[in-house]
């Protein structure tokens, strides 16, 4: 019985810091409101977590660990169906960012809520996050690199990191929410729009993403079209 106590007090905090970190941000969060809405002392927190870093660490990591089995389960498959064959690239995207965006369907995966903190916490994250973050979940990253380097022969595979990283970046900022979206007054969006929508959401963002995945190769100057330009004009 004082096990079970045990682990329901261990929940009750998790959810309670979950929902003000997401609210408030790490920095903004204190552990006396966490103890308070959780309806315990400051020993108990100590006694779970150890220390207020700590907590949020177990926070990500209930969610995040199972994403990170979803998301191999689910490159796993699709790489053994195709066999020798590289992926479609929207079958990597999908996989990844897809199965991110329908955790919040699931309230028992933290629903909506996780997403916003987690989409807050990658567009103003603290420096022991960033770092934790990478380091637990690099080989999950390396895993879909590697899928969009066979799926791109044609694509540097310098190009291929840095547009894997503008997707993480509109998808961190979608799930953080529509207040950036709604500082722009002057543009007019439909009044379903104005709501949280993850069936319009899913759909819009993938369309994006696979956009920019696609989109033609930069051109850059090069030391000797620089020069080129110089003699002409002279």
């Amino acid at each position: 019985m004082v096990e079970v106590r045990s682990i329901d007090t261990r929940e009750r905090i998790l959810d309670t810091a979950e929902r003000l970190f997401m609210a408030h941000g790490y920095e903004g969060t204190s552990m006396r409101q966490i103890t308070s809405e959780a309806a315990v002392n400051l020993a108990a927190v100590n006694y779970h977590f150890g220390s207020k870093e700590s907590l949020m660490e177990e926070v990500f990591r209930r969610r995040l660990d199972w994403l990170s089995e979803e998301r191999l389960r689910a490159l796993d498959e699709m790489e053994a169906q195709a066999g020798d064959k590289p992926l479609k690239p929207s079958q990597i995207v999908d996989a990844f960012f897809g199965t991110l965006l329908r955790m919040a369907e699931d309230e028992n995966r933290g629903g909506m809520n996780f997403l916003r903190l987690l989409g807050r916490t990658m567009t103003e994250p603290s420096e022991f996050i960033r770092a934790f973050l990478a380091h637990r979940y690099v080989h999950v990253m390396d895993r879909f690199k590697e899928a969009l380097f066979k799926a791109l022969p044609d694509v540097p595979k310098a190009e291929i990191v840095w547009r894997f990283h503008f997707m993480l970046g509109a998808t961190s900022y979608a799930i953080a929410g529509t207040d950036t979206l709604r500082l722009v007054t002057d543009w007019q969006i439909e009044a379903a729009d104005k709501e949280d929508r993850l069936d319009r959401l899913l759909p819009r963002l993938m369309s994006f993403l696979l956009g920019g995945l696609r989109a033609p190769l930069p051109q850059f100057d090069t030391p000797e079209s620089q020069e080129e330009r110089a003699a002409k004009a002279a």
